[in-house]
């Protein structure tokens, strides 16, 4: 696992900017930006006047702009980028372009050919390009790293993020794979390989297979709830995958098991993540992210010639991750070695996405769908 940089106190407060806010901008890293002792909110970019004056009003944002080509010069140091996904990559290059470093959030780019308009423009503005990984930063991912590493060489990894229901947006951008670039693979499962992929080290990924299926995307029993997205009348009917399986081998002999599910037949949110290595494994099982239906309290078991122990967890609230990260990133930004760091990474996470998608056999959204009828608990 990547050694994560110890938080740095700046000389002042980093002057950072929100680059859209739907619900990732306006209810993760807004309200976090203006409480944060090292951050401090110059301004809020959406095209939606509405959206932004309300977000600018609630937080005492001094400037709200449109369109991030009208954020002057010199306004912020960092600008936090939280599009839809299929304007990431072209938003941040043209910020990195000016010269204006910016925080990504996920997915970083939606293909390999975004990875490279992503290294360029950071290489031609000299601004640093920074991503969100937030489930590394998670306490209880760490925990597992350091098992991890006491178990000899790693073998084989299973991971999983299961829902048992908790499709996205359901009618809106992220269901319309020309909008979002893809389903649970590219939501969930950039997470997941973003947990995973440090584990192995710098290996490298020799093949990459997968399958998709979209049972549920169109289930109004599916939608996520909790996250208060307005698909109330929506009927554009989703695109994208709903489920996402993939097996990946890399040039050492380790491999893979993944699997990305927005929604299923199982009673509770399920991350689990399962390290086998030659000297034992270790097995994981919390949730990852912010829906209310989830494991009551992660679980880390180290087993080893037959006899499986509970290994302890420190406490710590939904979300923690993610002020872990701000935290980090002042330090971040102003490391020069950082540069090219996220690019490299994304274009490693990509191609494997690429690959599964690749791979997998095209499937056209079911019209009986497989939780019709139940209600939610």
């Amino acid at each position: 696992m990547t050694t994560l940089p110890p938080a740095t106190a700046p000389d002042r407060p980093v002057r950072v900017a929100v680059a859209g806010l739907g619900w990732a901008g306006r209810e993760i890293w807004l309200p976090r930006l203006a409480t944060h002792p090292d951050f401090a909110v110059t301004a809020v970019v959406d095209p939606e006047p509405g959206v932004r004056d309300r977000a600018r009003d609630t937080h005492r944002v001094p400037a709200a702009y449109a369109d991030v080509d009208e954020l002057p010069a010199g306004a912020a140091d960092l600008v936090v980028v939280a599009v839809p996904n299929h304007l990431h990559a072209a938003v941040a290059a043209r910020l990195l372009r000016r010269g204006v470093p910016v925080f990504l959030e996920k997915p970083v780019c939606l293909t390999s050919a975004e990875a490279t308009l992503l290294a360029e423009a950071e290489r031609d503005g000299g601004a640093v390009l920074l991503a969100g990984s937030a489930a590394r930063y998670r306490a209880d991912v760490r925990a597992l790293a350091e098992a991890a590493g006491e178990l000899g060489p790693i073998r084989h990894v299973d991971v999983a993020w299961v829902r048992a229901r908790g499709v996205p947006d359901a009618g809106g951008w992220f269901t319309r794979r020309d909008l979002s670039g893809g389903g649970a693979l590219v939501d969930l499962g950039w997470h997941l390989l973003d947990t995973v992929l440090p584990l192995l080290g710098p290996t490298r990924v020799t093949h990459a297979i997968g399958s998709v299926s979209d049972d549920f995307v169109n289930d109004g029993a599916a939608h996520a709830a909790w996250r208060g997205d307005a698909a109330a009348g929506r009927r554009v009917p989703g695109d994208v995958e709903d489920t996402a399986r993939g097996f990946l081998l890399t040039a050492d002999g380790s491999s893979v098991a993944l699997h990305a599910c927005w929604a299923s037949h199982e009673s509770l949110d399920r991350t689990t993540i399962t390290v086998h290595g030659a000297a034992g494994s270790a097995t994981l099982r919390c949730t990852f992210g912010f829906s209310p239906n989830r494991e009551p309290t992660p679980v880390l078991t180290r087993t080893r010639d037959g006899e499986t122990v509970r290994l302890p967890l420190p406490e710590e609230p939904i979300g923690a991750e993610y002020d872990r990260q701000l935290d980090a990133l002042p330090g971040l930004l102003a490391d020069p070695a950082g540069r090219g760091a996220a690019v490299a990474e994304a274009r490693r996470t990509i191609d494997v996405i690429e690959r599964i998608y690749h791979s997998a056999r095209p499937t056209e959204p079911e019209r009986q769908h497989a939780l019709a009828g139940r209600h939610d608990r």
